[in-house]
């Protein structure tokens, strides 16, 4: 068999794959989509973060789509245990995912181990949650912004101690992230548990400071047990109108968030995910939604479209992986 007939034949095998694929799910079970409920698995415990913005979500995507949107929590292995379950789910639309930052643009880089590729194994339908970052610090530490900071860290080299509530945690690479476009050296002090008891002994003076998000963060600076450095994103909000941007500071590459976003299984056929798509982004444009997201320092958004979204994750998970590799992280 020469060159020419082994590239056709594999040419072929390779359409023929990509077509049983596209026909896993029939024609007229994707026009009629969707016929029955639709499970949305989060990777973590109820009473979180994406917990939250799933069950805030869930009563009117079930009224834009026609059916039952049920939230399944199956937490686990920092989001790994539903990651995986979710990405071998049937590609059928009835199984999504709520990934967020830390499954799908972290994770892959710090647990040798995980199996799921998000990139590959999922389709990205649509960001849903934003909330950015916030660098607080104990109310008695000198510093009362980033250039002072900055000078304060330079000028006792190894001393100043950041926490974070993980080695592969958002937050610790947001200050790593920092610290290595400002030049500091610093001690990174790693919790178990969340963001709740790192901040809780930044509150206490055990550790200066550290990133957490927004939402965790803003009650605690508004009632004077912490106070705020700066924020990363690229306005100020208006939670905290008084306190600047990173990038106001000097600081434009420590823009970043914990966001959240829907995915399902690779392989799901695209006029199921536009259907998905346009459903979130009607949800988004909610008022309550959007005003619920807002007092709890969550930013409510859609993707423009899929196509966005999965370049929007390739981006961030690009980001990250780069700086998990350059500080050698690993999972706790």
């Amino acid at each position: 068999m020469n060159a020419a007939v082994t590239f056709t034949r594999r040419a072929g095998l390779a359409l023929l794959a990509g077509a049983t694929l596209a026909a896993a799910v029939p024609a007229h079970a994707q026009s009629d989509y969707p016929n029955q409920p639709i499970t949305v698995i989060v990777p973590f415990a109820p009473g979180g973060a994406s917990d939250f913005a799933a069950r805030l979500l869930q009563p009117k995507l079930s009224e834009i789509l026609g059916q039952q949107i049920v939230v399944e929590n199956r937490d686990g292995a920092a989001g790994n245990v539903g990651m995986d379950l979710a990405a071998r789910a049937k590609p059928d639309g009835y199984t999504l995912f709520l990934g967020n930052v830390g499954t799908v643009s972290i994770n892959p880089y710090i647990f040798s181990s995980l199996r799921v590729k998000p990139l590959q194994d999922f389709a990205p339908i649509s960001i849903v949650a934003d909330t950015p970052g916030l660098m607080i610090a104990n109310p008695k530490f000198p510093p009362n912004n980033v250039k002072e900071l900055v000078e304060y860290v330079k000028a006792r080299p190894g001393q100043v101690n950041f926490a974070s509530p993980g080695t592969g945690s958002v937050n610790r690479l947001e200050m790593e992230a920092f610290r290595r476009e400002a030049g500091l050296d610093m001690i990174h002090v790693p919790y178990k548990g969340g963001a709740g008891p790192a901040a809780a002994d930044v509150m206490g003076g055990h550790v200066s400071l550290m990133f957490v998000t927004i939402s965790s963060g803003i009650n605690h600076v508004k009632g004077g047990r912490l106070k705020a450095l700066g924020v990363t994103t690229k306005e100020r909000v208006a939670q905290l109108p008084d306190v600047p941007t990173m990038t106001e500071q000097g600081f434009p590459k420590s823009v970043s968030s914990s966001w959240q976003g829907l995915l399902a299984p690779a392989g799901t056929p695209q006029p199921i995910i536009d259907k998905l798509h346009a459903a979130v982004v009607e949800a988004m444009k909610d008022p309550t939604i959007r005003a619920r997201m807002a007092e709890s320092g969550v930013i409510a958004v859609s993707s423009p479209s899929p196509a966005e979204f999965k370049a929007y994750i390739k981006a961030d998970a690009d980001k990250w992986s780069g700086i998990i590799k350059e500080i050698g992280a690993k999972a706790d």
